[in-house]
């Protein structure tokens, strides 16, 4: 079976539930923004935070679609950089535990932490230390660590280091990888505009974004941002909220509904809707079977807190599968 390698910042997120959006206005943090953060400002937020409901996971975009595939049972491998602290081993026990091979680089800074603040619309925004995941350089990439893999899946939150990106699709690329981008978060598509368009049309095959991203990359609403975009690129994704996604490849188009759901928490959704759709890749469906699955899983993840769903949710998705 054709194996997925992950390319990602390792980060535990700690998930808060807000009542209002106060604490956002008072650490200026744009609602459904990811921003950067010093860990003083973590523990700022977390002083604030007292009192009110907070869970732990591991997170980091491409690990949670990483963990989402070897759930499924496709082969998964993951290329990240923690400390040698309790989150970091936390971070590692979380991959391995699925049979994920992991190609760590342990570094004296602390593991990073995503900090998921939660508003009762279930919009989650990110300020984010990125501690040892910063850390994670171009040297640090082994050419041997791609070998055997299908495909790389790398997330947005990594374009702002050019030079690490560039030589994990460059590495991809030679070693037969196709290649795949999950944008993140609009305010990084920004800040990298022309990178990334030069990037993507050079070296990226599929294309991951919601309507923010989308926009952010090319100016326009969902329907011709896909065009535009898979005009770059072989296969484009615009993920549209409870209005589902588009899906581009050549001349042809789907768009995909979602599933009913109970919506908690949006945290997971993008990196598990692209779980979906490289198991369905992998198995060969249509474009448009790969979206439903996609949903399928975007769907069930939105009604838990954080990206982790417990066995009896992923046999509910597995049955979801099959019908």
């Amino acid at each position: 079976m054709q194996k997925v390698l992950g390319l990602g910042n390792a980060l535990v997120d700690i998930l808060i539930r807000l009542n209002d959006d106060k604490l956002l206005t008072e650490f200026s943090l744009p609602k459904g923004s990811m921003q950067l953060t010093g860990p003083e400002t973590a523990h700022e937020i977390m002083d604030s935070a007292k009192g009110l409901k907070i869970s732990i996971s591991a997170g980091g975009s491409a690990a949670n679609t990483i963990n989402g595939l070897a759930r499924l049972g496709i082969p998964t491998g993951y290329i990240g950089a923690i400390g040698k602290d309790k989150y970091g081993e936390y971070f590692r026990e979380g991959l391995e535990k699925y049979h994920t091979t992991t190609y760590f680089n342990y570094r004296d800074t602390d593991t990073g932490i995503a900090t998921g603040l939660i508003t009762p619309d279930s919009e989650r925004t990110f300020a984010t230390y990125l501690g040892a995941a910063l850390e994670l350089e171009a040297s640090m990439l082994k050419e041997e660590q791609f070998k055997g893999y299908a495909y790389l899946h790398f997330e947005g939150y990594l374009v702002p280091n050019h030079a690490l990106v560039e030589k994990a699709l460059e590495m991809a690329h030679r070693n037969g990888l196709v290649t795949s981008i999950d944008m993140a978060s609009y305010n990084i598509v920004e800040e990298n505009y022309d990178f990334l368009r030069k990037t993507i049309k050079k070296h990226v095959d599929i294309v991951f974004a919601n309507e923010d991203e989308a926009k952010a990359l090319t100016g326009k609403e969902p329907e011709a941002a896909l065009e535009e975009i898979a005009g770059m690129c072989d296969i484009a994704i615009v993920k549209i909220g409870k209005n589902g996604s588009l899906i581009k490849q050549g001349t042809k188009v789907f768009k995909v509904g979602v599933i009913d759901a109970q919506s908690l928490d949006t945290t997971g959704a993008g990196d598990l809707y692209a779980s979906g759709f490289f198991y369905g890749l992998i198995n060969k469906f249509p474009l448009d079977e790969c979206g439903r699955i996609a949903s399928v899983l975007a769907g069930k993840v939105i009604e838990v807190i954080g990206s982790k769903m417990d066995n009896q949710r992923w046999e509910e998705v597995r049955e979801l599968i099959r019908k």
